[in-house]
C-alpha cells in the first residue's frame, strides 16, 4: 500500500483545514503557446517580496490538469512552481537553498 501525501492541506488539532500551498504570481513567456514557461515570480500575499527572474528552467513535465517547472531563479536558489491550469493558479512546490551547497574548491595551478 503506498502512502499519500498532501502538501496543499493541513488540519490542526481543533480539525480546521489550512491551505499551506504558496501561491505565486508569475509572468510568463508566450511562444507557440501562452504560458510556455515562466520568466518571473514573486510570492502573493507578502507585500514588498520581491521578483524572481528565472535564469533556467532545469526540467518539467505534465500531470493531469497541472504543469511543473524545476527553475533557477536569479537567487541562485532552485524553486519548483506547479502551474494549476484549470484553475490558472501557480503555487510553490518545492524551494532548495543554495547557500547550503558545497562549492568546489578553487586553487591556483603551481
Amino acid at each position: 500500500m503506498a502512502a499519500e501525501i498532501h502538501f496543499e492541506q493541513s488540519a490542526s488539532p481543533a480539525g480546521a483545514v489550512f491551505d499551506l500551498a504558496m501561491e505565486l504570481k508569475v509572468e510568463c513567456y508566450a511562444g507557440y503557446r501562452a504560458d510556455e514557461r515562466p520568466a518571473r515570480f514573486s510570492f502573493t500575499g507578502k507585500p514588498g517580496t520581491p521578483s524572481h527572474e528565472v535564469k533556467h528552467v532545469l526540467d518539467q513535465w505534465y500531470g493531469i490538469g497541472y504543469r511543473c517547472f524545476k527553475v533557477q531563479a536569479d537567487d541562485g536558489n532552485l524553486y519548483i512552481l506547479r502551474h494549476q491550469e484549470s484553475e490558472d493558479r501557480w503555487i510553490l512546490d518545492s524551494f532548495r537553498s543554495a547557500q547550503g551547497e558545497s562549492q568546489p574548491s578553487q586553487r591556483a595551478m603551481p
